[in-house]
């Protein structure tokens, strides 16, 4: 090795061991960001339509179980075979009747539970309605009054029952401002008496895709993923709850073939979803995909 000319052996060997010490510990520190750089790819999830049906009630949500679906109007459901898309049986209230605006539904223990509101008018009301699968017998009913807003879907989860309850900027019905606040929209969740036990608000990057309108859809899917719609926007936003605060967690947001409104996974049927699209009046079957980037 030459030595520079005019400095001390001994400093110069020293000033080498420090340099390389710092060399040594600058590597040491790069070696985490690499790994934590170097992940596994990320699951996209996909949505594969695999058949449509016609359906006159397909206008705001869709139930079903294991032989049928439900499409479901604002004050009339039918019940359609799965297999070969036939009406077998309905159920329709007339225009002064009780009910206003059906939403989104589940079959659970042999009974379709669906949200119910009366919007858009004021004060918001909200209630769940429960018919027999068999049509047209309502069977009974909950009334949540005036509270969080519109409820918009009803879920069963984790032993206990999920709904959303929506809220608008546009301006609807009698009233001259907002109806609520997109930003309130909120996921409740309820014990076995409806009464809440806890809810969570939707994050930004979710609410900014839905205004002025609100979550219109919802179903628990089998990854334990919350799987959620806007008004009339092509795509699925999936959420998860937070470990903490109030605020959902947004997973990804998928493109589906279906314009929003409500949707329902087949637990008969693992990785099948139904949707509807109201401008057809048809309901859609989709199938969930994932993969990698």
């Amino acid at each position: 090795m030459k030595v520079i000319r005019g400095m001390n052996h001994h400093y110069f060997i020293r000033l080498i061991v420090q340099i390389s010490a710092v060399f040594f510990t600058f590597s040491i520190l790069l070696i985490p960001v690499r790994l934590a750089g170097q992940t596994t790819p990320a699951s996209v999830r996909r949505f594969r339509e695999v058949a449509r049906y016609d359906a006159a009630e397909a206008v705001q949500g869709v139930a079903v179980d294991a032989r049928y679906f439900y499409a479901v109007a604002n004050r009339a459901i039918g019940k359609y075979d799965k297999a070969t898309g036939k009406r077998v049986a309905g159920w329709s209230q007339p225009e002064d009747g009780s009910l206003t605006h059906l939403d989104s539904g589940v079959i659970i223990d042999h009974l379709l539970y669906c949200a119910h509101s009366n919007y858009p008018w004021e004060p918001m009301t909200s209630s769940v309605e429960i018919w027999s699968p068999e049509l047209p017998e309502h069977t009974g009913t909950y009334s949540f009054g005036i509270e969080w807003g519109s409820f918009t879907w009803v879920d069963r989860f984790a032993g206990e029952w999920w709904g959303v309850f929506a809220n608008y900027n546009q301006v609807m019905g009698r009233s001259r401002q907002a109806y609520g606040n997109s930003y309130r929209t909120s996921l409740v969740k309820f014990d076995d008496r409806w009464r809440r036990l806890e809810s969570w608000v939707f994050p930004d990057s979710v609410v900014r895709r839905i205004l002025p309108m609100s979550i219109s859809g919802g179903s628990w899917g089998p990854d334990s993923l919350l799987y959620c719609t806007g008004h009339d926007r092509r795509e699925i936003y999936v959420l998860r709850i937070p470990d903490g605060g109030s605020t959902l967690q947004l997973v990804e947001i998928v493109p589906v073939p279906v314009p929003g409104q409500g949707i329902a996974w087949d637990r008969s049927a693992p990785g099948v979803l139904y949707g509807i699209d109201r401008s057809r009046r048809q309901v859609v079957v989709m199938e969930l995909r994932t993969g990698s980037r």
